[in-house]
């Protein structure tokens, strides 16, 4: 019993050792994990308090939506911009907003908060939907030196694969629109072979062709051997 006992004061002091060569660290390892674990549960309960806040206000985007107001609309999209710009609340209104303001004249709004989903939404795909419809309203804008150009620049930048026709087919708009028919041509037939891979593999999950496919071979047919 009496060597039981030595051997369990050997490690008893060994431990003591042990703990004074390295306690302090323990005990500092051991707060930073603490400390972390709280902020990450803290910032979860702050993005979740965030989206319930933004949904309240994106409600009333959709009713002013549902109405046509557009100034309701525009207003309620410029909070959530404003306070809750991390939530995709926000880009959704904007989107919803500027498609309201185009259609009510306001191209001066429509651009400035596509410019803000097209640079600052944090969604890839809804920052590419961003880009794709801001390069329409400058197109659409004929009476703007270098608005055309500027539309291209922002097709010019990669996008999402399940975008990228869409992108070449409005940049062959363009540069018709510009007298630049072969260039036109080869962004027609860039789209139509992105939007056949697609296609090709939606058809193998059961898709079918669509009818966006035919307009896409209209297009290019159009411009014959330019």
């Amino acid at each position: 019993m009496a060597v039981y006992d030595l051997e369990e004061q050997e490690q008893l002091s060994e431990l003591k050792a042990w703990w004074q060569a390295y306690g302090n660290l323990v005990t500092t390892l051991l707060l930073v994990v603490l400390v972390a674990v709280a902020g990450w549960l803290g910032w979860n309960k702050y993005q979740r308090n965030q989206a319930a806040e933004a949904s309240v206000i994106y409600a009333v985007v959709q009713k002013g939506a549902t109405a046509g107001d557009a100034k309701s609309v525009r207003d309620a999209a410029g909070e959530l911009i404003q306070k809750y710009p991390g939530t995709i609340y926000a880009a959704m209104a904007a989107l919803t907003s500027a498609r309201m303001q185009f259609d009510a004249g306001d191209l001066k709004t429509a651009r400035v908060q596509l410019q803000w989903v097209a640079g600052q939404a944090g969604d890839k795909g809804l920052r590419d939907l961003g880009r794709l419809r801001l390069a329409h309203v400058l197109f659409d804008q004929t009476d703007e030196q270098g608005a055309r150009d500027e539309a291209l620049k922002l097709l010019a930048e990669e996008s999402l694969p399940a975008f990228a026709p869409r992108f070449e087919e409005l940049k062959g708009d363009i540069l018709l629109a510009q007298g630049k028919q072969a260039e036109a041509k080869t962004a027609y037939q860039a789209a139509l072979t992105k939007q056949e891979s697609i296609e090709k593999a939606a058809a193998g999950r059961g898709g079918r062709e669509t009818q966006y496919l035919d307009l896409l071979r209209t297009k290019l047919d159009s411009l014959g051997d330019q």
